[in-house]
């Protein structure tokens, strides 16, 4: 991934989406040759020259104040989570650290996993950036349990299952919302971190064996993952939609713990419940699998 094209195109897209009128700007008669706005509309909308925007979205950040990027965001009306890339963006190509790329190291300390196993009426788990599961408790091991059944040495990834694992598409039945998250948040990831190797290989797996992740990945959309609602097909309980709150962890910089909850007195609350006690019937028959092979 060149650090350059992704700001050219990621510019070039968001300019596209707005129209003149957005803009307030005077419709003049005749055919545009170009969806939304023109080069010449941005630059005039942010205060900057014709040419001078022209570099910024040839991908040329570096040195741009924060004014400027300030300028081009309000000009381009990027909501929060886009004004925060456009300026990952720009740290990124002036080789200037973000602070969120400094990656934890080691296992994850016992308390943090002491609070995940509390939590043991809602399913929860923590991840990184590129959306390797790193840790969850027994009623989030449940809820994702599609994703833990193929036996791999390397940590469970919720965009690899999705895309490459033909079961991902009847576990996210609300494919298109779903497939749109995933992806925002690894193009989001993907500016906070350009030097990822782990994120850029899995990205690059992706975008070569799936069509779908190409070109959703060709939006470059972004988004911030704190809060909403989430729907499942469970091969044991059947749908089910939660609420989530993604709250990231101050002392592990680049993790995240989601944890799921349903509303009291609800058919979604009631299949939580039932999950549950799916869940220990799973484990009294791992205990006696063990057993057996004593």
């Amino acid at each position: 991934m060149s650090t350059e094209s992704d700001i050219r195109e990621f510019l070039a897209s968001r300019r596209a989406k707005i129209t003149p009128q957005q803009a307030g700007l005077p419709a003049y008669g005749g055919n545009r040759r170009v969806p939304g706005l023109r080069r010449e509309e941005v630059a005039m909308l942010a205060g900057v020259s014709v040419d001078y925007y022209v570099r910024l979205e040839r991908g040329h950040l570096a040195g741009a104040s924060e004014e400027v990027l300030d300028a081009v965001a309000n000009a381009l009306r990027l909501d929060e989570a886009e004004r925060a890339h456009l300026y990952d963006l720009a740290r990124a190509v002036a080789r200037r650290p973000s602070r969120r790329t400094r990656r934890p190291r080691g296992p994850l300390p016992e308390s943090v996993l002491r609070i995940l196993d509390s939590m043991t009426d809602s399913p929860a788990f923590i991840r990184n950036g590129r959306l390797d599961i790193l840790a969850v408790n027994r009623l989030g091991r449940a809820l994702y349990a599609p994703l833990f059944t193929d036996d791999t040495s390397r940590p469970v990834n919720i965009a690899r299952f999705q895309f490459l694992n033909p079961r991902g598409r009847d576990f996210f039945p609300d494919w298109e919302q779903s497939v749109n998250t995933t992806v925002s948040l690894l193009r989001t990831e993907a500016g906070r971190a350009p030097g990822d190797s782990g994120l850029t290989g899995l990205i690059g797996e992706l975008v070569t064996r799936s069509e779908e992740f190409r070109t959703a990945w060709a939006k470059h959309n972004v988004r911030l993952h704190h809060t909403g609602r989430k729907a499942f097909r469970h091969p044991a309980i059947g749908e089910i939609t939660l609420d989530f709150d993604a709250m990231e962890l101050p002392a592990q910089p680049g993790l995240t713990l989601t944890a799921y909850s349903a509303g009291p007195h609800t058919p979604d609350h009631d299949a939580l419940r039932l999950l549950a006690t799916w869940a220990a019937t799973e484990d009294v028959s791992a205990d006696a699998d063990r057993a057996g092979r004593r």
